[in-house]
């Protein structure tokens, strides 16, 4: 009876550990560093569609008190507005695509950074500076670069008690709603955006889950059909 030759053992194993590599999955390719946080998050806001945001105006408006006055400062960047409810997203998605227009025409800068601002007065006789607020934003104090006015008697810059004048500002594009900053009128200083910003964090996620939800079910009904 003829033996049968061994393999060595080295062989062996050498042959089981080329069988072994041909048989695992590929290596995933080492993925390039994402975008930062800030620009995913705005591009995150800008994919929703309408309607599914429920956050009032007041909720991301920067409001400042100088003497006699209120001062309210929103943005009217997409990013933010496409959280509000859908009648606030509306009404401000309109001032944005028309006084804001105006805005970014007479500063030629069409990129440039959108808020309504309203001037309130506690007091008769009111007088207020509208190029007096600025935005402090990475450190810079920037100062409105064009003003198109919302109500007739922006030009006066004097408030009756209980009067409201408002108008769109258009700002340095360099001011980024994904980031801190300060609003800032005469010797007065608003920091509230940093406490506004989670809420739009929340918000951002809360509408992401309403319109995966509404599309579910859309898809579900004609299904159904």
């Amino acid at each position: 009876m003829s033996r049968r030759r061994r393999m060595p053992l080295a062989g062996t194993i050498a042959a089981w550990a080329i069988l072994s590599t041909a048989c695992l999955p590929p290596a995933p390719a080492t993925q390039a560093p994402g975008p930062d946080s800030s620009a995913t998050a705005a591009g995150q806001t800008e994919e929703l569609p309408p309607g599914y945001g429920s956050l009032h105006q007041d909720q991301f408006t920067v409001q400042l008190r100088n003497q006699a006055l209120l001062i309210k400062v929103t943005p009217l960047a997409e990013s933010v507005i496409r959280l509000a409810a859908p009648d606030t997203y509306q009404r401000l998605h309109r001032l944005a695509s028309t006084l804001g227009q105006q805005a970014r025409t007479r500063s030629m800068t069409p990129d440039a950074t959108l808020f309504l601002v309203s001037f309130f007065s506690y007091q008769p006789d009111t007088f207020y500076e509208p190029e007096n607020l600025q935005i402090v934003a990475r450190g810079r104090q920037l100062g409105s670069r064009a003003i198109a006015p919302l109500t007739p008697g922006w030009g006066r810059q004097r408030l009756r008690q209980q009067e409201t004048e408002s108008a769109v500002y258009a700002f340095s594009p360099d001011v980024d709603m994904s980031l801190p900053f300060q609003v800032r009128y005469g010797m007065e200083q608003s920091d509230a955006w940093r406490q506004i910003l989670p809420l739009l964090d929340r918000e951002r996620a809360r509408a992401a889950s309403r319109a995966r939800g509404s599309q579910s079910g859309m898809s579900y009904s004609l299904i159904l059909r």
